[in-house]
Formats: structure tokens, sequence, C-alpha cells
């Protein structure tokens, strides 16, 4: 792919081009690198791939309607420099895997009538490389989390928790002092673990405290909820998966990823004088433009800026009280 300059209203940062726009605004430095699993709503048009993709797009245009500029990247070796962590405000990330390995990012081979050609698993044949994904090194990720540590601001949608993903483990909150995971997993404050078909389920308010949230009451929608463990005990819980809402199968239980009591989904934490959000939404692309979901965000995107003030005092055992993984078997 040639490295082209393109006129857009929002800051890129892709294959080396740098477009920025003069603003006021609060300015937040947006990953959508997928060292895993790439999700459809940060994916660009492989005909277009200077285009934003969904997710990108939407978060540029009510993040600009709400005050924020976003500069977005797929690039992580952006965090190798330290010029980087003086030109934002907050790291958002919707991101997957080690970040610090490259991830090539293909187009899907096609016929002479531009149809994907499939293989014999029926899945699309890979194309040619598009774009190598640059990744952040171990010196850049020590940096990157010692500026949220000094005070930076993180939010993470969904697969934020499937970000320096270590593996299994049995316990549903992370005991006190224990932090037997990646220091990127400490600082979100919860752990991907799986999750289940696409279905609806209520998100129960757990706390109405949280600046800009004051009037919201329990929704819900179609969503690919993910399930976490490995949470931090001193998050303060914002919603919570209910998963008693959630649908039960002609046996009876609900499937396997939602088999336990309602737990944590969004919430807001410290992490050092660094403010953290995470919600585990944002898969599916109707997510996105839910007016809902954008609210929360937005509220996110402004406690993690500094523009509200909010101390997330823990709240899981009032709001969410966790099982043991023995108590679960």
């Amino acid at each position: 792919m040639t490295r082209r300059s393109f006129c857009m209203s929002v800051a890129i940062l892709f294959c080396g081009t740098s477009l920025a726009v003069a603003a006021e605004n609060k300015n937040v430095l947006f990953l959508t690198k997928s060292s895993g699993f790439q999700h459809s709503v940060i994916t660009r048009d492989w005909k277009h791939p200077e285009k934003l993709a969904h997710a990108e797009r939407l978060l540029t245009e009510f993040g600009a309607a709400n005050g924020f500029t976003i500069t977005i990247t797929k690039d992580a070796d952006v965090f190798n420099d330290p010029e980087t962590y003086k030109k934002y405000d907050v790291f958002a990330f919707y991101t997957t895997g080690d970040l610090t390995q490259a991830s090539d990012k293909y187009d899907v081979k096609r016929d002479e009538n531009d149809k994907p050609v499939k293989g014999p698993d029926g899945k699309p044949e890979q194309g040619k490389l598009m774009h190598t994904e640059k990744p952040m090194s171990k010196e850049g990720k020590a940096m990157f989390l010692k500026a949220i540590q000094d005070g930076k601001g993180f939010i993470a949608f969904h697969c934020g928790s499937d970000t320096f993903h270590k593996g299994p483990n049995s316990e549903m909150v992370r005991p006190e002092g224990k932090y037997d995971v990646d220091p990127y997993i400490e600082m979100v404050g919860g752990e991907f673990k799986g999750h289940g078909s696409q279905q609806k389920a209520t998100m129960h308010v757990a706390s109405n405290a949280f600046p800009g949230l004051e009037d919201l009451k329990d929704f819900g929608f179609v969503e690919e909820w993910y399930n976490l463990y490995n949470l931090a005990p001193d998050m303060h819980v914002i919603l919570v998966q209910d998963t008693n809402s959630m649908p039960v199968g002609k046996n009876g239980q609900r499937e396997d990823n939602y088999r336990r009591p309602p737990y944590p989904a969004t919430w807001a934490k410290k992490y050092g004088t660094g403010r953290v959000f995470y919600t585990n939404m944002g898969h599916r692309e109707d997510v996105w433009t839910n007016p809902t979901f954008q609210k929360v965000v937005i509220a996110g995107l402004n406690w993690t800026a500094g523009n509200t003030k909010f101390e997330p005092s823990p709240n899981m055992q009032q709001a969410a009280p966790q099982p043991t993984a023995a108590a679960l078997k």
C-alpha cells in the first residue's frame, strides 16, 4: 500500500500518515490494533483502507460533538515515543492480543467478478498484504502504563479486556494485593474469559453517582456480552451484567459463560493517579449507534479526561458480589 495523505476532518495516524485539526478540545489517541481477532467494527474497507472503520468514525463524530479531538491509529509504535504522552489527555483502546507483536492485515482473494474466493473450509482465502500494524516495544508498554499511573486517562471498549490476555484463571475477583496478571490487565481491572452467542441482556445500573450518568436507567439490547474475571476489588461498578435476564436454553440453563451471578460490566477505577474506565459493550455496529452506549462512552471520556470529578470508591461487594470459584462448582 502506498503512503498517501487524505483530507479528512479528523486526526488520523495510519501507515505513517498523520493529519490533525487545530482545536481546543481534549485530545484522545484511539488505538485499534488487533494482534488477535480483528472485530468488524474496527476493520477497514479493503478497497479504501484510508477510510475510517465504523467505530473509528462514530467515536470521532460523537467525540467531536462533545469536545474531544480523536486521533486514530492502528500502529502501536507511537507509544514508543515519549512525545506521545505529552500530546494526549486520554488513551482509548479497541484492541486484542499482545500489542508488542506486529500484526499483518490482508484483504481477501477475489475472482474475476470481484467475489471472495473461498477455501475448502468455506472461509475466504487470504489475499494481498494491506498493512502491517506496528507493535509497541516492551519499553513503550512500560511508558504507556507509567503515563496512566502518573495521571493520564484510559478508556477501553469490549475487547480491551482481551488485550495482553494470559489465559484461564479460576477466580472471578483478583485477591487483594495479588497480581498474577499482566500489568495491563491490572490497570484495566478485568480480563476476558469468553462469550456466548449474541443475545439480549439487561444492563443494571449499579451506580448513578458517576458524572453524566445520574439519570441513566436499566437498559438492554442484543450484544456479544463478554464474561469477565480477574476483576479488580477496588473498582467502582457502574453497570452490572444481569445474567438473570439472559435466555435459558432447552436444558433449563443459560450458556456456559453466563452461568454465574450478575457481574461488573462497566466500571471506573484509579491506577495510581490515573483514571481508568472500561465497558464490555461495543462488539456490534448497532451498539455503536445506540444513544445509551454513546452516553456511557461520553461520560467515560469526560471523566478520564479530567472534565468531571469523581472518586471511584470500591462498591463491588454491594453492587455485584462475586462468589469464589469453589462456590460455582
